[in-house]
């Protein structure tokens, strides 16, 4: 009787003894000398915080001073137990890689597929993807003299979309892009590297947009961009499906985009390209 009546208290005052202190090697000694069951000292040590050493020596001398295995056992699974979350909330740690790995701007985990612009907005860094636009197929230059030597001049071909400026801007001539292919030897366009994508300068008209992809006389046609238009760029990979593309130099106000290989006019498999404009600061 006089067990019983001690363990009804000692259940009574535990939470107190908690917030006070955190249960240790010692404070379980203290309980199995106090003649407290095994039952009573194992839920004691699973609801109550605590520091233990589980080391050869701590367990050691645990036994030593008579805790049973079942006590011990139980000092071991709480202590190697993950510390636990408030109401189900994450920690400080994982809400910080929560938050990395969701990010809409961070440009080093995976987006849909695309091309963006990494700039600076209103709240810091921002990922903007260009435009993914379709053209239409034209003719210039050379058209009469190809007429006139009977298609040996040779006819310049070009890609023309409408308006005359991107729905993307930035003001900074030092933009960096990013490139996102999809996985699984998937991407978008069917291209896998940056290499096979040119950053060419439009030739801006009132109501649209030019620029040359190829040439063309009665011989065939070829694949080819205006040179002035071209501009380089350098690219890094920096992780499977995600490459770093930085333009070679600022690029002065207009309207560019990026060209897939095989941009031909007429290909119907490469009939779409990468807008945007650079603005006057």
């Amino acid at each position: 009787m006089r067990k019983l009546i001690l363990a009804v208290v000692f259940l009574a005052i535990c939470p107190l003894l908690v917030a006070q202190q955190a249960m240790n090697n010692d404070s379980v000694i203290k309980l199995v000398k106090a003649g407290l069951s095994e039952d009573l000292i194992v839920t004691t040590i699973s609801g109550a915080a605590g520091n233990y050493d589980i080391s050869a020596d701590g367990i050691i001398a645990l036994k030593t001073a008579g805790v049973s295995d079942k006590v011990v056992a139980a000092i071991v699974a709480k202590a190697s137990a993950p510390a636990p979350t408030i109401a189900g909330l994450p920690t400080q740690g994982d809400a910080a890689q929560t938050s990395a790995d969701t990010d809409l701007n961070n440009p080093n985990i995976a987006h849909d597929p695309g091309i963006y612009m990494y700039t600076k907005g209103p709240n810091g860094m921002e990922l903007t993807m260009l435009e993914a636009s379709v053209y239409s197929s034209g003719k210039t230059g050379g058209m009469f003299a190809t007429a006139l030597t009977y298609g040996i001049v040779k006819t310049k071909l070009k890609a023309v979309i409408s308006g005359a400026n991107s729905n993307v801007h930035t003001s900074d001539g030092g933009v960096i892009f990013y490139f996102y292919f999809e996985e699984e030897n998937k991407s978008f366009g069917g291209s896998k590297t940056p290499n096979q994508y040119t950053l060419l300068k439009f030739d801006a008209k009132a109501n649209s947009r030019e620029t040359q992809t190829g040439s063309m006389n009665a011989f065939g046609s070829s694949m080819g961009t205006d040179v002035n238009a071209a501009n380089g760029f350098t690219y890094k990979k920096i992780k499977p499906g995600i490459f770093k593309v930085i333009p070679a130099g600022q690029l002065v106000p207009g309207e560019y985009c990026f060209l897939p290989a095989g941009g031909q006019a007429g290909s119907a498999a490469a009939s779409y390209l990468f807008a945007f404009g650079i603005t006057a600061q």
